[in-house]
């Protein structure tokens, strides 16, 4: 509900969406993903508690990408013509802060049950999509922002 918010206030102020044709492939495997994990752990799986503490140390940092990008938070790639990259934050030191966040989470929630086949597939499947979203979203915040395609967030 906060990313749809945030889509409907970017839309009315000019923002332009990106990379919509790759938005239900990203959905889709983060469905799957949490459907293999339903489907393929059994119930009496003991929790890996280190594993555990670093996924819950991980939601720290995902509440950091959040509080920085404020009302520019979507699930979407939506650029507001004339507004910069976010710099604040964790965005000082990375250009997608977000994408490494989701990227550990998918590769260590299934690790705390055990499932590191999971956390493999879905960890080459998600960079293959993560790879095209990057590309998608650095091209349409440069053409949003005026800066050059390499622009360093």
């Amino acid at each position: 509900m906060y990313a749809r918010r945030n889509e409907r206030r970017l839309r009315a102020e000019g923002g332009i969406e990106a990379g919509a044709g790759h938005y239900p492939l990203i959905a889709g495997l983060h469905v799957a993903w949490l459907a293999s994990m339903l489907l393929h752990v059994p119930a009496d799986e003991p929790v890996r508690w280190l594993y555990l503490i670093a996924y819950l140390a991980l939601q720290g940092a995902r509440a950091w990408v959040m509080a920085s990008l404020g009302r520019n938070w979507t699930t979407r790639v939506i650029a507001v013509p004339g507004r910069p990259p976010v710099r604040r934050g964790p965005y000082r030191y990375l250009k997608h802060p977000n994408y490494l966040v989701v990227a550990v989470e998918i590769a260590l929630l299934p690790l705390v049950f055990g499932a590191w086949r999971i956390a493999v597939i879905y960890s080459a499947l998600n960079a293959i999509l993560l790879w095209h979203r990057i590309r998608v979203e650095n091209r349409a915040l440069a053409a949003a922002s005026g800066e050059a395609p390499g622009y360093r967030g």
